[in-house]
C-alpha cells in the first residue's frame, strides 16, 4: 500500500442555487471528507490508497463507502456503527468568491473511532500514513487513535504526514494548539496552510513560518500558500514554487486535501521535491476550478496536461 488515511467522510448537501442557503429548495448530495480526498486524489493519479473510518450503519454510511470504493480506493478497514449517524454538512455558495460551511457531525460515527479499530499490519505495509488535524478534534477516542497510529507506523519506518487542517468549531483554541504542535512534533512531513502557521505562531512570512514548524521536529515541512503556491523547507534544501493561474476560482473546498495528493503522488514517484510541490500546486489549483471537493481532481493525463501548458506559457512569454 502506497498511502493509509484516517478520518471521517461525510454526506455533503449543497444548495443548487447561490445565496444564503435559508432561500434553497434543492440541494444536491455528494460524498467528502479531506482524507478521503486525498485517497481519492492519490487513486486517480495511479497510487494503491486505503481509508480507514467509521460510517453510520445507514443510507449515508452506505453511499460513502459505495463511492469511495468505485473510486479504486480500499475500503477494506472501514466499518459500520450501528449505535451512531453518518455526519453530514452543507455548503453555502453565497458568491463564487464566499463560501461557508456549516457541519452536523457532533457524536458521528466516526468521531467514535478508537485505538482497536486499528489494523497494525495495514499501517506498517504503507510507505505513507496520513493524518489530518481534523480528527483528534472529533473526540479524545478520535485523538487516541490519531495517537496510535502515529505511534505504530514510527515504530515501522513508515512516513507520517500531518496536515493541520484547523476547524476552529471543533475544538477550543488553546487545545487545538497544543494538539496541533503534539502532531507535528510526531511527523515527519508537516503540510499547513499560512493560516494555520499564523493560528499557531503568529502574523509571520512564509519562510519563518515555515521555520517555526520545522524546528518542532519534522524532516519537510511545506507551506500552501494559496494562489502563490507554496513554501517547502527542509535541512536540505528551502524554496519557493508559484501557484498555477486560475481564471475562475468556483470552489476552493478540497483544494488542500489535492495539494496533499499532489505532492505525496510526486513523492511516491521519486521526482525532486520541488517538482513534487510543483504538481501539489496544480492539483490544487485544479481542484477550484471545479463544484465539489473530489470532482476536480485529476487523473495523470490531466494534470501533466495542466502543468505542461504552463511551462508552455513561461517559455513564449
Amino acid at each position: 500500500m502506497d498511502v493509509v488515511t484516517l478520518g471521517e467522510t461525510m454526506v455533503l448537501f449543497t444548495p443548487e442555487i447561490s445565496g444564503y442557503m435559508r432561500y434553497a429548495g434543492n440541494f444536491s448530495t455528494k460524498v467528502a471528507g479531506a482524507e478521503s480526498n486525498l485517497a481519492i486524489g492519490l487513486a486517480r493519479l495511479g497510487h494503491n490508497s486505503s481509508w480507514v473510518s467509521r460510517l453510520g450503519d445507514d443510507e449515508f454510511g452506505k453511499k460513502i463507502l459505495s463511492f469511495i470504493r468505485g473510486e479504486g480506493v480500499d475500503v477494506s478497514r472501514v466499518s459500520y456503527s450501528p449505535s451512531a449517524s453518518t455526519g453530514l454538512y452543507f455548503k453555502e455558495m453565497i458568491t463564487d468568491d464566499e463560501v461557508r460551511v456549516q457541519y452536523y457531525r457532533k457524536d458521528s460515527a466516526a468521531s467514535r473511532m478508537k485505538p482497536s479499530d486499528l489494523h497494525e499490519t495495514h499501517i506498517k505495509n504503507a510507505k505513507y500514513l496520513h493524518l489530518t488535524g481534523i480528527t483528534p478534534a472529533l473526540s479524545e477516542s478520535c485523538y487516541e487513535t490519531v495517537m496510535k497510529a502515529i505511534e505504530i507506523a514510527t515504530s515501522s519506518g513508515v512516513t507520517v504526514v500531518f496536515d493541520p487542517n484547523l476547524r476552529r468549531k471543533l475544538w477550543p483554541e488553546d487545545h487545538a494548539q497544543e494538539v496541533l504542535l503534539e502532531i507535528a512534533a510526531k511527523a515527519d512531513i508537516v503540510l499547513p496552510g499560512l493560516d494555520e502557521g499564523q493560528f499557531l505562531f503568529g502574523d509571520l512570512d512564509a519562510e519563518t513560518t515555515a521555520r517555526h514548524f520545522f524546528e518542532h521536529g519534522p524532516s519537510l515541512v511545506v507551506l500552501k500558500l494559496g494562489a502563490e503556491g507554496a513554501y517547502y523547507y527542509s535541512d536540505k534544501e528551502q524554496g519557493r514554487v508559484a501557484g498555477f493561474p486560475v481564471h475562475r476560482v468556483v470552489d476552493p473546498v478540497g483544494a488542500g486535501d489535492g495539494f496533499a495528493a499532489g505532492l505525496l503522488s510526486g513523492l511516491l514517484d521519486s521526482l525532486s521535491l520541488e517538482k513534487a510541490v510543483e504538481r501539489a500546486a496544480a492539483v490544487g489549483a485544479l481542484v477550484t476550478m471545479v463544484k465539489g471537493d473530489v470532482e476536480g481532481l485529476p487523473d495523470r493525463s490531466r494534470l501533466n496536461a495542466f502543468i505542461e501548458g504552463k511551462h508552455r506559457e513561461g517559455v513564449n512569454r
